[in-house]
């Protein structure tokens, strides 16, 4: 077991770099955003809710890659690293037929789609163009999702990083070039953004390849893509359904929690989009290192070591709670500055709300900080992601959302206090959240014996 001082080190060397990649996927998406302004309004409001459709896949993927992590760190840890190439040629398979089945109905009916969320022909029209061509980004990005994954479980973090470094400038770079018709090409607009969507996500694959064939530790292997997988594909499915499930109940959840204040005001709803991306910044740190939890934790029990992967747990949900404060902190301390800057983008009564919301944010990212690094951490490295799914569905559907809709609808509180109960959301389920850790029945080597 290592000390304190070492295991700080190690914790930190895997969560920084995974920081990192959220934090440029992160930038993507305001890059994307930033550069389609100078399209068009209709240009941004197509694509954003053309990315409802994909929002729907990134859920697959993430579940995919959660799967993936999981099983690979606990055979990685184990020692079989034949088993580990089966599980990535296995998450590989399972991830292109998804694609595939996802590109086929945005590529074919994307007016269909985009019917579904608007009913602007101008969008329409926009959103299909878009919708058709990053349809193609849908055959590479779960290939470099999945070999991800796969390298941050056996701790293999520094190829991702550089990776989704490279890719975001190619992204960049391909965007202002489509749209602004650099180097003698055309300008496309809307679709010069979705092309460089699958330029960059072709690129990360073939970094992925060129690693692969290049690598001692971990190989993608045709051979293994083509297996039968057995017992693997029950194991794998039984982490990563779950984990989609949570995903997704998670998300619909909070689209719920946007339509209660959306339904109280327009400055509910200014408000709270700047509260929302100002926590997601401060929440970075907290999700890297529940990454890292799920890594270490999963590593320890496939080696057996059931008492370290505990001592590491409560380590990681010691350190997640200390990031989450100085995040905290750090986000108080940017209030004024946050303010200063909206102040002639939003009304008055919006930036009252912002800056009470931005202290209610506070607790909030501690309560996810520290649900993040158990269930998505400890649990999930423990191969219970059942769990998580369950507690989310429950608290979120029975809970969290009819007190919020109670607060808003029929005490009919003031704005201030059905955010403040809203934001209670993550505190209504760490109860019982404690009560499952504390028990210990996530602490289980899912790994087995194969010839």
């Amino acid at each position: 077991m290592l000390n304190k001082k070492d295991f700080l080190k190690y914790a930190s060397k895997l969560a920084f770099p995974i920081m990192i990649q959220n934090l440029i996927g992160t930038l993507v998406n305001i890059a994307d955003t930033v550069m389609l302004g100078y399209v068009s309004q209709t240009a941004m409001a197509a694509s954003s809710l053309a990315n409802q459709y994909t929002f729907i896949l990134f859920c697959l993927y993430y579940g995919m890659a959660t799967g993936t992590s999981v099983l690979c760190a606990q055979y990685w840890g184990k020692g079989d690293k034949k088993t580990v190439e089966r599980i990535l040629g296995l998450a590989e398979r399972i991830s292109l037929i998804v694609s595939l089945v996802f590109f086929v109905i945005s590529f074919s009916m994307p007016t269909t789609i985009m019917k579904i969320f608007t009913s602007s022909p101008d969008t329409i029209a926009a959103g299909s163009e878009y919708l058709r061509v990053i349809s193609f980004s849908f055959m590479f990005m779960g290939f470099s999702q999945v070999f991800m994954s796969a390298l941050r479980s056996i701790g293999k973090i520094m190829l991702p990083s550089v990776t989704y470094i490279v890719s975001l400038c190619v992204n960049v770079i391909c965007n202002a070039t489509f749209i602004f018709g650099l180097f003698g090409l055309p300008k496309l607009g809307v679709t010069g953004v979705a092309l460089g969507t699958v330029i960059a996500r072709i690129t990360e694959v073939l970094i992925c390849l060129i690693y692969s064939l290049r690598s001692s530790d971990v190989r993608f292997r045709i051979k293994y893509f083509f297996a039968k997988s057995g017992i693997l594909f029950q194991d794998f499915m039984k982490i990563a359904t779950p984990a989609v499930i949570n995903d997704v109940v998670w998300s619909f959840a909070s689209s719920a929690f946007a339509a209660i204040l959306g339904h109280i005001g327009d400055d509910m709803v200014a408000a709270n989009a700047v509260a929302v991306m100002v926590v997601n910044i401060g929440a970075i740190a907290c999700r890297g290192f529940a990454n890292a939890t799920t890594i270490i934790v999963s590593q320890e029990l496939g080696k057996d070591n059931l008492d370290t992967a505990r001592e590491y747990g409560k380590r990681m949900l010691r350190i997640t709670m200390v990031v989450s404060l100085v995040g905290c902190v750090i986000i108080l301390a940017l209030r004024p500055l946050i303010l200063d800057f909206y102040r002639d983008k939003l009304t008055e009564t919006a930036i009252y709300y912002l800056g009470i919301f931005i202290i209610m944010t506070t607790w909030r990212l501690v309560g996810e900080g520290i649900n993040t690094c158990l269930i998505c951490g400890c649990f999930r490295g423990g191969g219970d992601s059942r769990f998580g799914m369950i507690i989310d569905s429950v608290f979120m559907w029975l809970v969290a959302v009819p007190l919020t809709f109670l607060a808003a609808y029929v005490l009919k509180l003031p704005p201030i206090w059905v955010y403040f109960v809203m934001t209670l959301d993550e505190f209504e389920k760490m109860p019982v959240v404690f009560i499952h850790y504390f028990r210990g029945k996530w602490l289980t080597n899912i790994t087995r014996d194969f010839d």
